[in-house]
């Protein structure tokens, strides 16, 4: 029950962060200004490097070392204050290096530049790896959700003109930092004084530096395809592939919410030498995310031509193609999240959840290379689910001589027939009605009933799943 609800808590957080872009952008981008906004994204763009430096891998390696000593109050204490005193060093170095920075070789929006310091400020004090470890995620999600929603409201009420962007930039940053110092006071019933000579931070150095080398990496993912994108073709490309894939990450946030949620569950019987379970954890795991995934991949592809233009505009008509083909990633990295996040990562298999993702990263550039060249954004969107494929292929390929492959993929094909007769569904009323939000409920509604019905009586695991859930 604890995983479940655990899930149901990350999944509405990341809906919430995915749609709040899509509810201030349409206004920000028009009361700040195209060159307003530049600045921002601009300067915003380099504080996130340095703050993702400065935190190194600590939210997985935390999270994962929390996890482990849960039920020893001294160890889970130490383990706590050596981390966050790691955690303060790094951050603290990343501070002064963008300092300098800022003050050396920033000629111009250095004032904008020192505002956003906020962020790295922000990260020093961030204890939310905690509390994931504990599987306590509702304290980090509810005082979230409450300093975000707040946030969107005081982003309409003070930033009226482009003389405001100070004020936007303060807002962003001081709601992270907001956000973060509100769970500091729940540490006190769970964390207890160490004594300083018993504390050695820096010995969780090089395991964190691990952690860290896949994170920075995963962040070619997010940069890379808009990158050569604006080198490589039109500002009306990149346009279509932001907004596209923005829109499937939204649907994918949903199918790998159970990724933060599952890594403290699984260290945790990793710890305690619980093999089987570890192994059991991971066959449920992947059947739940592809029972999601499957039904949100084929839906997003069911309405993409037709929604695309009516939610963004007619402008934005290439952004359905381009959605339909990389939808596919809703699945692939549904699963690469079990593979990776909640089975090498939990069980200290770190060298090989690395490789998976170096080699993704490669990939990915390679065949933007060659792809944007030939199909331009659709080309972008190609090469990313090339990219997904490789990464999930090589970690399924690293756990093969410890998981069951075939039990994995036992009722694979369940989902996809069950998936199948409800993308028919979608599509003929895609095909009949014109988009609207009338419509859009429709298809929903009828994409669920047809999907869970079929599901249902097709006996597919999932179902057993529900069953044993509602019995508790």
């Amino acid at each position: 029950m604890r995983v479940i609800k655990n899930y149901i808590y990350n999944a509405g957080y990341q809906i919430l962060l995915m749609f709040t872009p899509l509810i201030t952008t349409p206004y920000i981008s028009r009361v700040l200004g195209a060159h307003y906004t530049g600045i921002n994204e601009y300067t915003n763009s380099w504080v996130t490097f340095f703050y993702l430096i400065g935190q190194m891998g600590v939210i997985l390696y935390g999270n994962r070392e929390i996890a482990y000593h849960r039920n020893d109050d001294y160890k889970r204490s130490k383990t706590f204050w050596e981390i966050e005193l790691l955690q303060a060093c790094t951050i603290s170095v990343s501070l002064i290096a963008y300092l300098m920075a800022v003050f050396v070789f920033s000629s111009t929006f250095k004032e904008y530049f020192l505002l956003q310091t906020l962020w790295i400020i922000a990260t020093a004090i961030d204890v939310s790896w905690f509390f994931m470890g504990m599987e306590d995620f509702k304290k980090t999600v509810v005082r979230n959700t409450i300093v975000k929603i707040v946030t969107i409201a005081l982003i309409f009420l003070v930033v009226k003109s482009s003389d405001d962007l100070w004020k936007y930039i303060i807002l962003l940053g001081g709601a992270q930092l907001a956000g973060n110092l509100t769970l500091w006071p729940y540490l006190r019933k769970l964390v207890h004084w160490v004594p300083l000579r018993d504390l050695h931070p820096f010995q969780h150095f090089y395991p964190a530096f691990l952690l860290f080398i896949p994170t920075i990496t995963t962040q070619v993912y997010l940069v890379v395809n808009r990158l050569m994108l604006g080198h490589m073709v039109t500002p009306a490309d990149l346009g279509n592939f932001t907004y596209a894939d923005r829109l499937v990450k939204l649907i994918l946030a949903v199918a790998t919410a159970t990724g933060s949620v599952m890594i403290p569950n699984v260290a945790q019987k990793f710890a305690n030498h619980d093999i089987l379970g570890v192994r059991e954890s991971l066959y449920k795991s992947f059947d739940f995310v592809t029972a999601i995934s499957v039904p949100m991949a084929l839906g997003l592809t069911a309405i993409a031509v037709k929604f695309a233009p009516w939610f963004l505009g007619n402008q934005y008509l290439q952004t359905g193609t381009i959605m339909m083909i990389e939808a596919p990633i809703v699945v692939l990295i549904a699963w690469s999240t079990v593979t990776g996040n909640q089975y090498l990562m939990p069980i200290d298999r770190v060298k090989e959840y690395t490789a998976s993702v170096t080699a993704g990263a490669v990939v990915n550039v390679i065949a933007n290379l060659f792809l944007i060249y030939w199909y331009k954004a659709n080309g972008a969107a190609l090469a990313t689910v090339i990219s997904e494929f490789t990464v999930t292929a090589i970690q399924l390929w690293c756990i093969r001589t410890t998981i069951s492959r075939r039990r994995l993929f036992k009722s694979l094909w369940k989902y996809f027939v069950c998936g199948a007769l409800m993308y028919l569904a979608v599509h003929a009323v895609n095909l009949w009605l014109p988009m609207n939000i009338l419509t859009l409920a429709i298809q929903i509604i009828i994409g669920v009933i047809v999907y869970v019905a079929s599901v249902w009586l097709i006996k597919a695991p999932v179902v057993a799943m529900a069953k044993e859930l509602l019995k508790k």
